[in-house]
């Protein structure tokens, strides 16, 4: 059967599927349930506190007693605290005195979002079966560490070039990021150079490179995406924007109305938000952004800027600000329970990859 691959049976699921972490978006109940279901569920924990990490391990290990993925960020810290682009004050101040909101201060601050020692200590207790890094690795320290507790180290490519630093690394699987997909962009390095290369283009060329298994991410919505994914030589798929009309990911209205309306013209790349390239709906915030070569602040301090404005639109309920992050493929999206939703998908690629 099609779904009996070299990476579920690395992580012991029954479908060589994985649901995208989506930081801030995914819910236990959401990755409990994809577990549930023979599918490799993921929670994004790079704004977590250590605290908030160990419940949501109880919390999935309540519903379900399959493998799951704890997902987090590998990134430098950012070395412009006290850094302000003059024309990014010159863009953002008509849009803070519009709604009396104060600059933001220099130094910059912002939340820890990177992979902590203190996160690598309460990931060894919690002993997932599947650990998984974006923007890059940790240092080997933390990766021999996971290693030695029996965890699986997987990690984003957006090109070949970084899928075959990855496997040098010694990670046990790569996730080959297309430039369809929705979220922030996986690449390592932050510039305005990004080679923007589709899922169909990037699959192949890192499964001729690597051999390890190879999971494709980004602009999959449905079975015939699965079926194109396998038939490319990827040991598996990765879906992220088209979980977002479940249920379970309790979205605010705004947002789960912009996933119902959805185009394949709706997103575009933006650093406005975080400071790196995102793909998020297009609206009066992104669009203030369209000339990006003015330096931003780092990820994350650039939240620090978009967040007053992002609150603005929640309070509104509107999109002016909002920061709702889906890929090319989200008008695939279907809206059904999550269970109901991976038991068509199943069914479609049963019948397509075994006719």
């Amino acid at each position: 059967m099609w779904y009996h691959t070299v990476f579920s049976e690395l992580v012991n699921t029954k479908y060589p599927m994985v649901q995208a972490p989506m930081a801030g978006i995914g819910t236990t109940a959401l990755a409990g349930t994809v577990s549930e279901c023979g599918l490799l569920g993921s929670m994004g924990c790079a704004e977590m506190t250590v605290p908030q990490l160990y419940d949501t391990a109880l919390t999935l290990r309540e519903i379900t007693d399959a493998p799951f993925n704890l997902n987090f960020f590998a990134h430098s810290e950012p070395d412009n605290y006290h850094q302000v682009d003059s024309v990014l004050i010159e863009t953002l101040t008509p849009l803070y005195e519009k709604h009396s909101l104060p600059f933001p201060k220099v130094p910059l601050s912002a939340e820890n979002t990177s992979f902590t020692e203190e996160k690598l200590k309460a990931v060894l207790e919690i002993k997932p079966k599947v650990i998984s890094f974006h923007f890059g690795l940790p240092d080997t320290h933390a990766l021999d560490a996971l290693r030695n507790e029996g965890c699986l180290i997987l990690c984003s490519a957006t090109t070949v070039d970084e899928a075959v630093y990855l496997e040098k690394r010694g990670v046990d699987a790569i996730i080959a990021q297309g430039w369809e997909a929705g979220g922030h962009r996986g690449s390592f390095k932050v510039d305005n150079s990004d080679a923007g290369i589709g899922t169909m283009a990037l699959v192949p060329q890192i499964v001729d490179k690597v051999r390890l298994p190879v999971i494709a991410a980004g602009g999959i919505g449905d079975g015939r995406g699965i079926a194109a994914a396998m038939l490319l030589g990827a040991s598996g798929v990765q879906m992220g924007s088209a979980f977002l009309g479940c249920p379970e990911t309790a979205l605010p209205e705004a947002y789960a109305t912009a996933i119902r309306q959805a185009l394949e013209t709706d997103t575009r790349l933006t650093r406005g938000f975080s400071g790196r390239p995102a793909r998020a709906q297009q609206n009066l915030y992104t669009r203030s952004f369209l000339d990006q070569s003015f330096k931003l602040p780092n990820f994350p301090l650039m939240y620090e800027y978009s967040e007053p404005l992002i609150d603005v639109s929640t309070a509104n309920g509107d999109d002016k600000y909002a920061y709702h992050l889906y890929g090319q493929a989200a008008s695939l999206n279907r809206g059904l329970p999550a269970a109901q939703f991976i038991e068509g998908l199943i069914n479609e690629v049963n019948k397509l990859l075994n006719r």
